[in-house]
């Protein structure tokens, strides 16, 4: 399949119709459904919250009344009235609720802090070392090299975004220096962390690592493991191929872990590897990945401890998955698979863009009743039993999630898909530049991303106490996948990662691209 439509499109001056425009489709009802039953579950920790101020103002106003006082000198006497039956049943349900409140709620997941990882200088890769590196393989067709050029030239990627320096040599491409990238990778990374937070490595309880294409025995988690010389009990996971959305997905295992194992620190590591997963073959579709993708890793320290709440950043809301592999278009969309050469490569089919689109609307769909205000709720709610019940011919509402989120952190999977997101949602351009941004210095580091747009948010912009942040991922499978944080306090952090960059000069890199230049006139 040719990915040769990728720049026909990115060259047409009208919008792409890649994503299904929400403005004109429908909604399907089971998916607001599915948003709405993830709330009842809640349905009686939030029911027991009136009854206990109901029962508290009960009480206080018998104290207000003097009825208390005269209860009290009657219980003296033993001549019981009836009231004392009433402040006995509410003493009763006011212990009955606590106790229940306290049972029922789920624990609370704080991120204490994150850190992504930051290249050294010999790990750069501007366009120059790129072509020539290629070119030096002598594995790549002349219309293979001109097509990377054309899909580099207006792909939105600087000069620093970053690969392994052996890669242009194909004898070094082996496990040996695969695992060397990760070590180097995520060992600083993971140290930085621990830094920061003050935790020691037999401290951490949990330990999520997520890497999709490279899956060593010893797992990566038992690579961190022996470096840190972390605890024996310690409760690990190791999530393999579940592509650029894998970040929310761990984060979401590390919170269902925690809601387990009381005062526990979780450790989440993303990362993908290229050493091994770059394509030396000439099939177009599995040539686009090697223009994109590029080298970056985060790690995440999460903890359920209340003690950590003053000193965290963020409070984990809610995770919502949504998971398309039904589908045989879905599943075979992003498939890594051999060429007719026998060169193994990520293949893009030509209906990525569209099972993207489906699978955005219907996570959005479901994460809508948990973070939509209540008036932008009801427009919806009306409007959609107008069109599905009563047949009105109007078109479907599509609810203003700027409202709902103050920040968003979209996966940097291309510009194009940036671009259209931007469209769809009705965000700003101030909402979507630091996407563009990590996506300009960092290329698309796969599930890592998401924190190279928060990192960048916390260097650049101000993060207000209460702000709501969106992360939203998309990954093979295919997959859409999205967490929801709450800022606990202000927050505006230095991060090494974006210390030298300049943010005109990629706002001019941009603007110049050809579909950006045709957009602003």
């Amino acid at each position: 399949v040719k990915s040769v439509y990728h720049l026909r499109k990115m060259s047409n001056p009208t919008p792409p119709s890649w994503i299904p425009d929400y403005r004109r489709s429908g909604v399907a009802l089971k998916y607001v459904k599915r948003g709405y039953t993830t709330i009842c579950t809640h349905f009686l920790t939030i029911l027991l919250i009136p009854i206990g101020a109901s029962v508290t103002l009960e009480l206080l106003n018998l104290y207000q009344s003097g009825n208390l006082v005269e209860l009290l000198s009657v219980a003296k006497q033993t001549d019981l009235t009836i009231n004392l039956v009433t402040l006995v049943a509410c003493l009763v349900v006011l212990a009955a609720v606590l106790l229940s409140y306290v049972f029922l709620k789920n624990r609370p997941v704080y991120l204490v802090d994150f850190s992504v990882w930051v290249p050294p200088s010999d790990w750069y890769t501007p366009m120059e070392r790129f072509i020539s590196g290629s070119l030096n393989s002598k594995k790549f067709t002349e219309e293979s090299m001109t097509f990377q050029e054309k899909i580099l030239a207006r792909s939105g990627l600087g000069t620093k975004t970053s690969l392994p320096p052996l890669l242009e040599i194909p004898d070094s491409i082996n496990m040996e220096n695969a695992r060397k990238e990760f070590e180097t990778v995520m060992f600083q990374t993971v140290a930085d962390i621990l830094k920061k937070t003050g935790v020691k490595p037999k401290d951490i309880g949990i330990l999520v690592v997520n890497c999709s294409l490279f899956n060593p025995t010893p797992s990566l988690c038992a690579m961190v493991i022996n470096h840190f010389k972390m605890r024996s009990n310690i409760i690990s996971y190791n999530l393999s191929g579940m592509g650029c959305s894998a970040s929310p997905i761990a984060i979401d295992l590390a919170r269902q872990m925690l809601q387990i194992y009381p005062n526990q620190y979780a450790l989440v590591l993303s990362n993908e590897n290229i050493t091994q997963n770059w394509y030396f073959g000439n099939d177009r579709s599995m040539l686009l990945p090697n223009c994109l993708f590029r080298v970056g890793g985060a790690a995440m320290l999460l903890s359920n401890k209340r003690r950590d709440y003053w000193r965290s950043k963020y409070e984990l809301l809610h995770t919502v998955r949504t998971h398309l592999g039904a589908s045989d278009a879905a599943y075979s969309c992003i498939f890594q698979c051999e060429d007719d050469e026998h060169n193994i490569g990520v293949r893009l089919t030509k209906e990525l863009m569209a099972v993207a689109g489906e699978a955005l609307k219907i996570n959005v769909t479901t994460l809508g009743p948990m973070v939509l205000p209540i008036s932008e709720q009801l427009i919806f709610f009306v409007n959609l039993i107008l069109r599905k019940v009563f047949k009105v011919k109007t078109k479907a509402y599509i609810p203003d999630f700027k409202l709902a989120f103050d920040k968003v952190c979209i996966h940097t999977g291309g510009r194009a898909v940036v671009d259209e997101i931007e469209r769809q949602l009705k965000l700003t351009s101030s909402m979507v530049e630091p996407t563009r941004a990590a996506l300009y210095r960092y290329g698309n580091t796969s599930s890592s991303s998401i924190w190279y747009v928060l990192s960048y948010m916390e260097h650049f912009n101000e993060i207000r106490r209460g702000d709501r942040i969106w992360q939203l991922g998309f990954g093979s499978g295919f997959k859409c996948n999205t967490a929801v944080w709450k800022a606990i306090r202000r927050t505006k952090s230095h991060h090494k990662a974006w210390e030298d960059f300049d943010v005109n000069e990629m706002r001019t890199h941009i603007a110049a691209l050809p579909c950006h230049a045709k957009k602003q006139q």
